[in-house]
């Protein structure tokens, strides 16, 4: 995902070179007056759009010039010294128009006033908001066209065919008009016309295509952008003779396959970018011969066997993505050469051995991935530079040395599934400011939870889960103010419940479960505490007393969720997403993914008492509830007809009594029911999900009777009381009179034509493809690409 992110930002940087001192798009102003006519083309021009800031917060980030140029053209002045026009200094004719980055909105029509320039030499339009527009015919009469840049400003449709016509153009940049298109053959045409291209930026445009051998035959191409073009097909597999080829990029066209590009030893490459692609085989030792490269995204192929040694002879590659791939073997001990690199990402691969000891050389590294893997032996320590270290899920070893906490840059650190054992280092809460992830979950650690976490820390994450830590839970966690998710999950610690915790203003994610925690889940003296809970866990500790009725009254977080407006996410970052176990069935399952819609309470397996009280019912938004295996008396509260995106519902191993409500077969979204080993009476509601029910649901209640159970039900059994309106839309008056003559089989059978619900939240947590899905649809890429740059 980072190397996704820094790759998106050279794009962007390589879109706007043209605003840079030394870029071949900085205009010059001539001191020529220009003809009269072409002046009140400008004019015209600039009345035809509105000034719209679009994209603002993204040129601030990159500190980038951008304003209205078009704001400054005044009438009675001369054009050729106006901001993006430039002359020719002998006619005053209009050569070049460099309108990017200046807030431009409106549609360029066929008739527009841009079109009468024929003398235009260089046109860029880069990064405006020209929805609507198409690169129609008009463009392609710009006969002395050299250099034409239109990417990032909304148009779509067809492209001409006529673009194929500017024979004279050595720069064509389209990139990141999501809805264009080529006709069918276009982009043929346009490679086997357009013979003097240096620069080809298509990146998003549908182009539907096998990759034309054509391209690769012209000695004069320097850039290459096709990424996201649905190019299919196989890549040429003979030699690459483009000496002066520097960038490469093919990301994103998932049918497009063939072995790792075989370039000739005289090349400037710089950039080489196949991730997301079906290329596959072994890298070749030819690699090597890449001297001057300094990007090698290979990230989500089909790539197998070992690494090749000749990798280091790459001494000016900065970024390094192997992941997602089928490497196997030891990483070679081939960084004492690669002093260079930044990021670093061998992750999702099948590497096994230790860490090569060369890795702590690289002393300009901000990112390392060897997440998923099966290495071995100990860690290295990080250095002081690095931001983001993950090494989780392999079978690395030892203790986690207090040297760790001298990298003090670190924002996410992922030790979690692996076998580390010892004492947990107390330093790990002062690591530093900027640390936003603690993830140690899944290890052999004991101790306690560091007691101190430094004031002002970022920390958002922290998983201690799934290790022996004993002791109590940290006071001084009320200072991490940034905290969403804190997952203290199968220890050993003895406490009592952390209510101080419910000041936390961001804390979506508290899981308990598993520990020595008991007493009562108790009172708060916070007026309204976890206010921003999605996720509260505390199965199986030794909690007693009643529900804690003021913090159920307090889960805004789990009421009316308007999922028609929220925008779905993961709980998370670009950089890191947390994860999370859940218990489904009776089993655990995880979820590498927390949807921010996903909302669930489980305080099994306790020694809760009491009535369930009515205001759960206010929880509309909850999907998941258990109150399973404790001591809970009363009645099924009425109220729980409210929580309409309910799917799963445990209360089983209680003391409940009295019927089922018949309203519950209003919860078309349930999956899941358990309310076994109670003291239930009555008829089972027909309709609906409980259709979809087994006896598994209702067993342990002796009271109870009808379908799915094989006791059937007397009259009186099926009499609800009076004041009760049963909202699945079924006549018990027809069902007494189906009784009376004998017709209960009918009954059976009228039930089973009811239809059930499928859950959503599974279909959206355990896909495991998300992210490829998304890749594919152009539009959401297109939200991500821009927010991200």
């Amino acid at each position: 995902m980072m190397c996704k992110l820094l790759l998106f930002c050279f794009l962007f940087f390589l879109s706007c070179s043209h605003l840079l001192p030394s870029s071949s798009f900085s205009f010059s102003n001539s001191t020529k007056i220009c003809p009269h006519g072409q002046a009140l083309a400008l004019l015209q021009l600039k009345k035809s759009f509105s000034i719209k800031n679009f994209f603002s917060n993204y040129f601030e980030f990159y500190h980038l010039p951008s304003y209205p140029k078009t704001e400054y053209w005044k009438e009675g002045s001369d054009c050729c010294s106006w901001d993006g026009v430039s002359c020719d200094l002998v006619t005053g004719h209009v050569i070049e128009l460099d309108l990017s980055c200046s807030w431009l909105s409106g549609t360029i029509h066929s008739n527009s006033t841009l079109f009468r320039f024929p003398h235009l030499q260089r046109l860029n339009l880069a990064f405006n908001d020209f929805f609507g527009s198409s690169v129609s015919a008009r463009f392609g009469r710009f006969s002395s066209l050299t250099h034409l840049n239109l990417s990032y400003s909304g148009f779509s449709g067809l492209i001409s065919p006529e673009i194929s016509h500017l024979s004279n153009l050595v720069s064509l940049d389209l990139s990141r008009n999501w809805e264009a298109e080529f006709a069918p053959h276009g982009f043929d045409s346009l490679v086997q016309n357009l013979t003097k291209l240096q620069k080809l930026h298509l990146g998003g445009i549908s182009i539907s295509s096998v990759f034309p051998n054509s391209l690769l035959n012209r000695s004069s191409l320097i850039s290459l952008d096709l990424t996201l073009c649905e190019l299919h097909g196989r890549f040429p597999d003979h030699d690459i003779h483009l000496p002066k080829l520097e960038l490469l990029y093919l990301y994103g066209n998932f049918d497009l396959n063939g072995n790792f590009p075989r370039f000739s030893e005289n090349n400037s490459l710089i950039d080489l970018v196949l991730s997301s692609t079906n290329f596959s085989g072994e890298l070749p030792a030819s690699i090597g011969n890449l001297k001057s490269l300094q990007t090698l995204d290979l990230l989500d192929c089909q790539f197998l066997g070992s690494i090749p040694a000749s990798l280091e002879n790459l001494t000016q590659i900065t970024l390094l993505g192997l992941s997602g791939n089928h490497f196997s073997g030891k990483i070679p001990n081939v960084f004492d050469n690669l002093r260079n690199l930044i990021s670093l990402h061998l992750s999702k691969n099948n590497f096994n051995g230790q860490i090569p000891p060369s890795i702590g050389n690289l002393t300009n590294l901000l990112l390392l991935d060897f997440s998923d893997n099966q290495l071995e032996g100990a860690i290295p320590t990080p250095l002081n530079s690095t931001f983001f270290f993950l090494v989780s899920h392999n079978k690395l070893s030892g203790e986690i040395a207090p040297l760790i906490c001298k990298a003090s840059s670190m924002i996410i650190l992922d030790l979690s599934s692996n076998n580390f054992g010892g004492m947990l280092p107390h330093c790990l809460g002062n690591f530093g400011k900027d640390l936003s992830v603690l993830n140690l979950r899944r290890n052999q650690l004991h101790g306690t939870i560091p007691q101190t976490f430094l004031k002002g820390n970022s920390i958002r994450t922290l998983d201690f889960n799934g290790n022996q830590l004993e002791g109590l839970v940290p006071r001084s966690l009320i200072i991490c103010r940034e905290l969403e998710v804190l997952d203290l999950g199968n220890n050993k610690i003895n406490d009592t419940f952390p209510h101080w915790l419910g000041a936390l203003p961001k804390l979506q994610v508290l899981v308990l479960r598993s520990n020595h925690f008991y007493g009562h889940i108790g009172f708060s003296k916070i007026k309204s505490p976890f206010m921003s809970l999605r996720i509260i866990d505390l199965a199986h500790n030794d909690f007693k007393g009643d529900l804690p009725e003021m913090y159920l009254r307090s889960f805004k977080a789990t009421m009316n969720i308007d999922e028609g407006n929220i925008t779905r996410e993961y709980i998370g970052d670009d950089n890191y997403q947390d994860s999370i176990m859940v218990m489904i069935k009776g089993l655990e399952i995880e979820f590498v993914k927390i949807l921010n819609t996903f909302t669930t309470v489980d305080f099994s397996s306790n020694k809760l008492q009491g009535v369930i009280p009515e205001c759960i019912g206010n929880l509309n938004s909850l999907r998941g509830l258990n109150l399973s295996h404790n001591y809970l008396t009363g009645h099924i509260p009425l109220s729980f007809k409210n929580l309409k995106m309910l799917e799963s519902l445990d209360l089983s191993s209680n003391k409940l009594s009295g019927r089922i409500p018949q309203e519950l077969t209003s919860l078309t979204f349930l999956e899941v029911l358990n309310l076994s080993q109670n003291l239930l009476i009555g008829s089972i509601p027909q309709g609906s999900q409980f259709q979809t029910f087994g006896n598994d649901s209702y067993y342990g209640n002796p009271g109870l009777c009808g379908f799915p159970l094989s006791k059937r039900c007397k009259i009186d059994e099926v009499l609800e009381p009076s004041h009760v309106e049963v909202e699945s839309g079924f006549d018990w008056k027809i069902t007494l009179i189906g009784y009376g003559c004998g017709l209960v089989s009918g009954f059976s059978l009228g039930c089973l034509i009811f239809l059930s619900g499928k859950p959503e939240w599974l279909v959206w947590m355990i896909d495991k493809n998300i992210h490829k899905m998304m890749v594919r649809n152009k539009m959401s890429t297109h939200r991500r690409v821009t927010r991200r740059n």
